[in-house]
């Protein structure tokens, strides 16, 4: 594998050391970018990633069970158009965002997948890692921002 890029996070002197002593269910983000770049996807921040991501899926999935008992609940005949297709406009956006969570959770089980075979971190087109910055703002991210970049342009370009 290629040697992770220098990351242009500013780090924090002050947890530099951190890391060191804390185990990967009490690091924070903060810790974790504070990390030197030789401990780029260290076995300690697969284990970090690893429970962000989970987390992350356990939180989708109580929110779907309240969007299933929020739908049970508001289906009582309501006699004004109006207020019927109000209630009938909350169901249907909130459907459609339990539609693009549920896309969502399929990409955060493909990066555990990712985790566990060891590619978890790298770009899939370049093999070149995707930096921790990018990992902390997008957990499922599986493309550098480079790769991202030109991918968007060429959908932009061609279309989907």
């Amino acid at each position: 594998m290629t040697p992770p890029v220098p990351s242009s996070i500013q780090k924090d002197p002050k947890r530099a050391n951190n890391w060191k002593t804390l185990p990967a269910d009490q690091l924070t983000d903060q810790d974790v970018q504070a990390m030197p770049d030789s401990e780029y996807m260290s076995d300690l921040q697969l284990a970090y990633f690893r429970r962000k991501l989970s987390l992350l899926k356990a939180d989708m999935l109580a929110n779907a069970g309240e969007t299933t008992e929020h739908l049970r609940e508001d289906t009582v005949v309501v006699p004004d158009p109006a207020d019927r297709a109000t209630i009938e406009e909350e169901h249907a956006l909130e459907l459609r965002t339990r539609d693009r969570e549920r896309k969502l959770l399929k990409k955060i089980e493909q990066a555990i997948a990712r985790i566990d075979s060891g590619d978890y971190g790298y770009c899939e087109e370049t093999g070149e890692p995707i930096g921790v910055g990018r990992l902390m703002a997008r957990p499922t991210a599986s493309l550098s921002l480079e790769a991202q970049q030109r991918r968007e342009l060429k959908q932009k370009m061609f279309g989907d």
